[in-house]
């Protein structure tokens, strides 16, 4: 019976019509479907390189585990406790972090920024890698303290990195005196560092952050053995997910370890919830390009009638009378499906090999729209373009199997 339906299925669809209304209606759904199925993979591919973008630019700033105190802003370390840290297996790299606010002041200009200082080993493993980054990728020395800025809050500041003796000062409150002195100065410690390089990564970070050797901020805060934060590096060819996992079997419930994703979760959630109704929307207008099925195998039915009951007369079941027509409907649906892949997964290699859309912005870190094909989201179209096909072929395959053969002859 499936070799017999594919078989009439295919001949109709190849045959010349008597009504060329319903040509032109089969051939309007094949270049609907094709086109709807490419602006899917084009669209589901930018979405993909956005993301892999997001993720490569925070993993210039940040590392691939954070692990923070659950309660509180901070926690003590000791020598013991980062060496059992760094112990752990796959395990590469232990940074201690102290992150908080601060009055940052410029030849008289000032902002508040996020200031993170950070021991040596931050910059070791490839900062900065993507993105651009001015000037001395080193924080000088106990003696010679330095800082690098992002871009947007050098600019803000108007820092010179060719300004030797124009250093940048760093104000934090202090717990006002008990004797109720009002000295300005006794309200808040500062500390003085020297500007070495900008950096311009993502846009908050280009406008909020600063970085700080470890021990010049330590003592700004008077914070002694207490960290906010340690990032962990892993070592190569060990699973993130695992190391997070013994990390927090390790540590206890008084510390949160997050990975990339997490540590940046809501703005990976903002984009794949836009990628998702970007996909239903695309998928609702797929489905509206798919109604000239309908209406292709409605028009079929009606000019096949006679055919329909010679069928029936010769035995065949109404079941199979379904499947001939819903298998127009696929033979339909599923030759815009190809084309649009193909189509569209040329489009994506064209755009990954020669960035043939420009971002238009000069001075982005990418200068074209970032693509990535992902199985999945084929999958995804795959499934969405049979249940779509399923639902506007039905309804005429139904119509039609209920023709009656007295009728119709």
């Amino acid at each position: 019976m499936v070799n017999t339906s594919s078989f009439i299925a295919k001949r109709y669809f190849k045959s010349k019509k008597k009504q060329h209304f319903i040509t032109l209606l089969s051939w309007l759904a094949v270049v609907g479907v094709a086109v709807s199925t490419m602006a899917l993979v084009v669209v589901m591919s930018v979405f993909n390189g956005l993301e892999e973008v997001i993720r490569g630019l925070f993993a210039s700033f940040d590392s691939e585990l954070k692990v923070a105190p659950t309660q509180g802003k901070s926690f003590e370390v000791s020598e013991d406790f980062l060496k059992a840290v760094a112990a752990l297996e796959g395990v590469e790299e232990v940074v201690e972090v102290i992150e908080d606010n601060a009055l940052l002041e410029y030849r008289g200009n000032q902002q508040v920024a996020r200031v993170k200082a950070v021991s040596s080993n931050f910059l070791d493993k490839e900062r900065f890698s993507q993105g651009y980054f001015w000037g001395d990728t080193s924080l000088g020395s106990s003696q010679r303290p330095g800082v690098i800025l992002g871009r947007g809050l050098a600019h803000s500041l108007s820092v010179n990195l060719g300004e030797f003796n124009a250093p940048l000062t760093v104000y934090y409150p202090k717990t006002p005196p008990s004797s109720g002195s009002l000295d300005p100065s006794r309200l808040y410690a500062q500390a003085s560092l020297e500007p070495r390089g900008f950096f311009s990564i993502e846009q908050s970070f280009d406008n909020g952050y600063v970085i700080v050797p470890l021990e010049f901020f330590q003592n700004l805060l008077e914070y002694g053995p207490k960290r906010t934060a340690l990032e962990i590096n892993v070592k190569e060819g060990y699973s993130i997910a695992k190391v997070q996992e013994s990390l927090l079997l390790h540590l206890g419930s008084k510390f949160s370890v997050k990975n990339a994703d997490e540590q940046h979760a809501t703005l990976i959630r903002t984009v794949k919830l836009e990628k998702l109704f970007v996909f239903l929307t695309l998928t609702f207008i797929l489905t509206l390009s798919s109604f000239n099925i309908f209406f292709s195998l409605s028009m079929l039915a009606i000019e096949k009638k006679k055919d329909i009951g010679i069928l029936k007369s010769l035995g065949a079941s109404s079941s199979l009378i379904r499947a001939i027509f819903l298998k127009q409907g696929a033979i339909i649906a599923f030759s815009g499906a190809l084309l649009g892949l193909v189509l569209g997964i040329v489009l994506v290699l064209l755009q990954q090999q020669f960035g043939l859309i420009s971002l238009g912005i000069s001075s982005g870190v990418i200068d074209a729209y970032p693509v990535k094909i992902n199985l999945l989201d084929l999958l995804g179209i795959g499934l969405a373009l049979i249940g779509i096909t399923l639902a506007v072929s039905w309804r005429p395959a139904w119509i039609a199997s209920q023709v009656d053969t007295l009728e119709a002859s």
